[in-house]
């Protein structure tokens, strides 16, 4: 598709390293290894046998001097046999005489003289055994099983192979191949428009890129590069930073969110860099659409398709075929993205990694339609790449765990899996605290309810709301709720020590979702359902047997923070609204009314909404969602007849 190529330069067309191995391949066939006649080794081997000899001949003929000729004659033979055998030499077995016949030559070197000699003149160490066991009986009043034992006992390879010297005239041989087998010369045609690309006319190109890459490294030209990826990597983060800026303020000033985002894009770039580098045609197994899953997961979907955008266009300059490869994976992430827009089942994954593979094989098969007009040439390897991809990507579930563990973040199905109420911490609850546990599912619905009408996470205050109140599981009797025998203990203490057991239920609470390795979103909850408020009624009770003192109101407040998100703002809003609903004796249209709304008030009215990100509008619709859920809860029935 690209216009005629014309050289620019004069350059060497380069061999195909299949070429090259032929070529060595054929001069190498013929190379006679090189083995070294061990001299020293001889003699030593020579000496030992001597005193091989003597010790057992004296162990056998102990006492016996009269045997010295037949001892000298034993000797003589077994040095005459061994000189035999050892000088015409023993060969060591090795890989490069494995399998070859009697005729194979080799290169002896003895004493620094070289000698050609076939296999067939070299003894075996088992050829060797044969040889002394066959010449033996010619010997005549001998001790042949004496002299058989002390002859195999110092036999052994005398011509052991010389790696160095094999190795130096095998690199030689391979120096005087040729690298190059032509040359292009300036304004020479290499390839024309619409030809096409045989495996000659490749290797002209790949000789062309090699001379220009190696051309570029030894000149200025590499400096512009590298500041044009410069510029293009900065334009690229650039980007992501402004919209992270202008659409997700909140994101922005995170340290932790933008090195989170980060580092999924560099190490994405990185393993792609170093695929195309070592092997371009793997590039498809790489799971990019571990990106998407990854940030929407923990964000959303628009921010988890900008960052899938921004690492395409990233990894773009590094791969063959950019645009083939930015279309494929610019529609893969989009699918990923629709299909884990609502993540709360691990089945999803598997749901997730099929529309991968799907998504990859239409747009690629597509592709080879339209460039083509048939399916002949069809890469089924491909196939085999994408199947690959999309298998990967099912990693993003122990990613994502591993990320929520180091960044502190954390997701629906980790908050799925914490509002089950076989949890032990909630069952513990139920158990001990039965009052609290209804209160805190009866809070939950209406602080789920009010967030899907302003916008916000409902899974993540359903599961604060149930986890809000554990501080109260050691003492759940000095809670009115768990009171059902009529027995209230705050009657035989004074109002700063019930205080004090009131607010200390936040801080236990605290103590226990930190035991319990609950994640610190929800540990927010804990902190900031009560705010900065104070146990009213204790408190005013503590004004009104005391008017003449001023009470201290420091015992008798919330340690805090107040809420600082839509959710925990919410969850104070429900948690008070229905604990004092309960208190209603006539639960009418227009006492909820009045509830809801001086609760609300009253809460503003303290400040305690000041750092959540909640408007008057939101607040005014969470009143309205209150007031319904309420009567719904606390609608009248008709009486049945008797």
């Amino acid at each position: 598709m690209h216009d005629d190529l014309i050289a620019p330069f004069d350059f060497a067309i380069l061999k195909s390293p299949e070429e090259m191995d032929q070529e060595k391949a054929g001069l190498l066939k013929d190379l006679k290894p090189f083995f070294r006649f061990d001299r020293e080794f001889t003699k030593t081997q020579r000496e030992e046998l001597i005193n091989y000899f003597d010790t057992k001949w004296k162990t056998k003929y102990v006492g016996n001097d009269k045997l010295e000729n037949k001892r000298a004659r034993n000797l003589h033979a077994v040095l005459s046999i061994f000189d035999s055998v050892m000088n015409t030499g023993v060969i060591e077995n090795h890989s490069t005489i494995e399998g070859k016949s009697k005729n194979f030559e080799i290169n002896i070197v003895n004493d620094n003289v070289l000698r050609v000699e076939p296999l067939g003149d070299l003894f075996t160490i088992q050829q060797a055994d044969k040889y002394i066991r066959k010449v033996l009986p010619a010997y005549e009043n001998i001790d042949e099983p004496l002299m058989l034992n002390v002859l195999e006992h110092v036999l052994s390879q005398n011509v052991k192979y010389d790696a160095a010297t094999s190795e130096k005239e095998k690199l030689g041989i391979i120096s005087k191949v040729s690298p190059s087998r032509g040359l292009v010369q300036t304004n020479e045609r290499i390839i024309s428009r619409g030809e096409l690309v045989s495996a000659e006319k490749f290797q002209v190109l790949e000789s062309l890129r090699i001379d220009y890459e190696n051309r570029l490294g030894s000149s200025f030209k590499l400096t512009g590069i590298v500041i044009g990826q410069i510029i293009l990597l900065a334009i690229s983060m650039a980007a992501l930073f402004l919209f992270l800026m202008f659409f997700r303020a909140e994101l922005f000033g995170e340290t932790r969110q933008i090195v989170f985002l980060l580092l999924l894009i560099q190490t994405m770039v990185i393993i792609t860099s170093l695929v195309v580098r070592f092997n371009p045609q793997y590039v498809y197994l790489i799971p990019v659409c571990l990106i998407p899953i990854i940030v929407s997961v923990f964000n959303d979907s628009r921010l988890a398709l900008f960052s899938h955008l921004i690492t395409i266009i990233i990894t773009g300059f590094l791969v063959p075929n950019s645009y083939e490869y930015v279309f494929l994976q610019l529609f893969a992430g989009i699918v990923t993205i629709l299909s884990t827009v609502r993540l709360e089942r691990r089945s999803q994954f598997f749901f997730t990694s099929l529309v991968i593979f799907l998504t990859y094989s239409l747009i690629y098969t597509g592709m080879t339609l339209i460039k083509e007009g048939s399916l002949e040439d069809l890469n089924y390897t491909n196939y085999l790449l994408f199947a690959g991809s999309a298998f990967l990507t099912m990693f993003s579930y122990p990613l994502i765990f591993i990320f929520e563990k180091i960044f502190g973040m954390i997701t629906n199905v980790t908050l799925l899996e914490l509002s089950n109420t076989n949890n032990k911490l909630l069952r513990e609850l139920a158990l001990k605290a039965p009052g609290t546990f209804q209160h805190s599912m009866q809070m939950a619905n209406l602080a789920e309810e009010a967030i899907h009408e302003i916008g916000g996470n409902p899974l993540l205050v359903r599961t604060g709301a149930w986890y809000h109140d554990i501080g109260k599981i050691d003492d759940p009797l000095y809670f009115v709720e768990n009171q059902s025998t009529g027995v209230n203990p705050h009657d035989d203490l004074t109002y700063e020590e019930s205080a004090e057991i009131i607010v200390d239920h936040v801080l236990r609470g605290v103590e226990k979702a930190k035991k319990y390795n609950l994640p610190e979103q929800i540990i927010d909850f804990i902190r900031t359902h009560h705010g900065t408020r104070k146990a009213e009624y204790f408190y005013k009770m503590a004004q009104k047997d005391n008017p003449d003192e001023e009470v201290d109101i420091d015992t008798y407040s919330y340690p805090g923070p107040a809420p600082f998100s839509k959710e925990t703002a919410v969850l104070m809003m429900a948690d008070t609204v229905e604990a004092a609903s309960r208190s209603l004796k006539k639960p009418d249209e227009e006492a909820i009314d009045k509830l809801v709304e001086s609760v609300i008030n009253n809460q503003i009215a303290s400040h305690q909404f000041d750092n959540a990100d909640v408007t008057l509008r939101d607040i005014r619709k969470i009143k309205s969602v209150f007031k319904k859920k309420l009567m719904n809860i606390y609608h009248l029935r008709i009486e049945y007849p008797k």
